[in-house]
């Protein structure tokens, strides 16, 4: 069994981190090629300003995620490890740098209700800086308290996210 155990910190804004995404981004494009419709920097990395675990998130957009599959080689050969859906029906999630992750791909159909979601999620806390730094708060809390358990992490920030995820793809929606 795996162990939902490493270090989980959150930690002030780097100003680096949307260098660091499109460097990666690069080495993913030159690896996956046409099979990427849209790439995105996603997660608390891609919002200016957000406390953050220092992992950047990447969020591929595919013509067909079921393709992705076939490219688990060269994703290996950028350090990555594949995991398949991971949990999530319809996505295909990578993770570089083991304990300590520096990196994670999320891909999905590109135009997907898991695709949008994360992205009207970072575009409606970037426009909406008071609860970003809410969020950024509610995140210190959670890496204090959930004794470097990813999966209570998770669980401690999840109705916000939920809650904020709904708001905000109404609020894409009504741009």
């Amino acid at each position: 069994m795996k162990s939902n155990k490493r270090i989980i910190r959150v930690v002030d804004y780097d100003s680096r981190w949307p260098d660091l995404f499109q460097m990666e981004s690069k080495a993913i494009s030159d690896a996956l090629g046409d099979l990427i419709v849209r790439i995105h920097h996603i997660g608390g990395t891609a919002v200016p300003g957000l406390a953050a675990k220092p992992t950047i998130d990447i969020l591929l957009e595919v013509e067909d995620v079921n393709q992705l599959d076939r490219y688990n080689a060269q994703m290996e050969k950028l350090g990555y490890t594949p995991e398949g859906e991971y949990g999530i029906p319809g996505r295909r999630y990578f993770h570089k740098g083991n304990p300590d992750r520096t990196y994670h791909v999320h891909a999905f159909n590109a135009g997907s209700d898991g695709a949008l979601r994360h992205i009207a999620f970072r575009d409606y806390l970037i426009a909406h800086p008071q609860i970003a730094r809410e969020y950024g708060d509610l995140k210190r809390r959670c890496a204090r308290d959930c004794d470097n358990d990813i999966d209570k992490y998770g669980d401690l920030k999840n109705d916000f996210i939920k809650t904020h995820e709904k708001r905000a793809m109404q609020w894409m929606r009504g741009r």
